[in-house]
C-alpha cells in the first residue's frame, strides 16, 4: 500500500486480536456483477492483488474463511487457490454458518473479522470482533462497519484489509522481505 491509513487505537487493538478473517464472495472478492452465460454457467472475476494477499495473510498466521450465500465451483476453486482454511457455500444464513465456524475452529467472535457488503452480512457483522464493508455497501452495513476499505469490492478491498491486519499485527515487513530480498539480488 502506498500509504496507511490513520487507524484509531480501537480499531488497531481491534485488528492486533484477529485470527481469522471471514469474506463475503460476491461485493467483497468481486466487484458485485454476476455474468451469467446463455448455459446458466456462471462467471465471476477476481482480483490477482486479493489473492496473494490472502495468501500472505495465511503465512502471517491469520486464517481466512469464506461464507458466501451463493453455490458456485468457480467460487470452491478460488478458495482452493488461495489457502482458505474454512469454506461456507449456499449459506442462506449467514449467521448460523459463522457461529459453525466460530465452533469449529475454537476461536471466539471476537478473535473474528467479517468483512461483507450487504444486509446479509449483517448478523456475523454485528457478532465478530471486527466488522469491515467495502465503500459500496447499503448505508445500514456502512454504518456497522469498524473499518470502510478504500478500495472497492473485487477491486483490491481484500488485500487492503489483509495487509492492514498483517501491519496491526506486526507481520507485514516480515512478509514483504522476501520480495525485497529478491529484487536486491535481482539489481
Amino acid at each position: 500500500m502506498s500509504s496507511s491509513p490513520v487507524l484509531s487505537d480501537d480499531l488497531i487493538a481491534r485488528m492486533k486480536n484477529i485470527k481469522l478473517l471471514v469474506l463475503d464472495v460476491d461485493g467483497v472478492m468481486t466487484d458485485g456483477g454476476l455474468t451469467l452465460g446463455d448455459d446458466g454457467q456462471e462467471y465471476k472475476t477476481f482480483h490477482a492483488h486479493d489473492g496473494l494477499g490472502m495468501k500472505l495473510l495465511k503465512a502471517s498466521g491469520v486464517s481466512t474463511a469464506i461464507i458466501t450465500g451463493r453455490t458456485s465451483n468457480v467460487v470452491k476453486k478460488r478458495a482452493e487457490s488461495t489457502g482458505v482454511s474454512h469454506f461456507y457455500q449456499g449459506a442462506e444464513d449467514k449467521l448460523a454458518a459463522f457461529e459453525d465456524l466460530i465452533k469449529s475452529s475454537g476461536l471466539v467472535a471476537q478473535q473474528c473479522a467479517f468483512m461483507g457488503d450487504d444486509v446479509v452480512d449483517l448478523p456475523p457483522m454485528l457478532k465478530c470482533g471486527l466488522a469491515i464493508a467495502v465503500p459500496a455497501s447499503p448505508t445500514l452495513v456502512l454504518k456497522h462497519a469498524h473499518y470502510v476499505t478504500k478500495k472497492s469490492g473485487g477491486k483490491g478491498a481484500v488485500r487492503e484489509v489483509c495487509e492492514l491486519l498483517m501491519m496491526a499485527q506486526g507481520t507485514f515487513d516480515a512478509q514483504m522481505a522476501p520480495f525485497l530480498t529478491q529484487a536486491k539480488i535481482a539489481n
